[in-house]
């Protein structure tokens, strides 16, 4: 049996966490170095986007943690402490976490990332205006700017194509204007 059969079977092929029973996949729960079915669970598209953290966490979508938390399975009682950890400032997830019993190796394995130190809000690159932006978006300058170490004037309403996201700064964006690739701070652009 493949490990996707293999949780399925044990999920009741529903989303480990939320109990959502559509655009399942499986996923390793850091850090596994071989995946098999002690190591992974069965979750939805949501939920993998709310922990890989691409996109914002939204409390209402965990409430469901206070049930799944006493999966019999580790990997499951490590994901579910991890989020609740994260969400830890809403009275609920707190309340959870106070309950939720975890033996000394499965806890060790839920502290090991670090992920439970951090808050659950999620920074994007975003625009002028707050919106959120994406590598190969079109972007326009909203003010002229001059280039450092260059003779460029990239000037207001210059379209940038194919931009790229400094993936260590939420506030700066790479493009090219004139044929030079440049940084440009996401204050000074909006969406095109």
């Amino acid at each position: 049996m493949s490990l996707v059969q293999q949780l399925q079977t044990r999920s009741g092929n529903k989303c480990e966490l939320c109990t959502a029973d559509s655009g399942l996949s499986v996923y390793e729960v850091p850090p596994t170095s071989n995946a098999n079915a002690d190591n992974s669970i069965l979750v939805c598209k949501t939920c993998l986007d709310q922990i890989e953290k691409t996109e914002q966490l939204d409390a209402s979508h965990w409430k469901t943690l206070t049930d799944t938390m006493w999966s019999e399975f580790p990997a499951v009682q490590v994901m579910a402490w991890r989020m609740l950890s994260r969400l830890r400032n809403e009275g609920w997830a707190s309340d959870s976490l106070d309950i939720l019993y975890l033996d000394d190796d499965t806890l060790d394995w839920a502290k090991k990332t670090g992920d439970h130190e951090s808050d659950g809000t999620v920074e994007f690159h975003q625009d002028s205006n707050g919106t959120r932006l994406y590598e190969g978006d079109i972007v326009v300058l909203v003010k002229t700017l001059d280039v450092k170490g260059s003779t460029i004037s990239a000037k207001l309403g210059t379209v940038v194509k194919n931009i790229r996201l400094v993936h260590d700064n939420t506030e700066q964006i790479e493009g090219k204007v004139e044929g030079q690739t440049i940084v440009i701070l996401t204050r000074y652009l909006r969406k095109g």
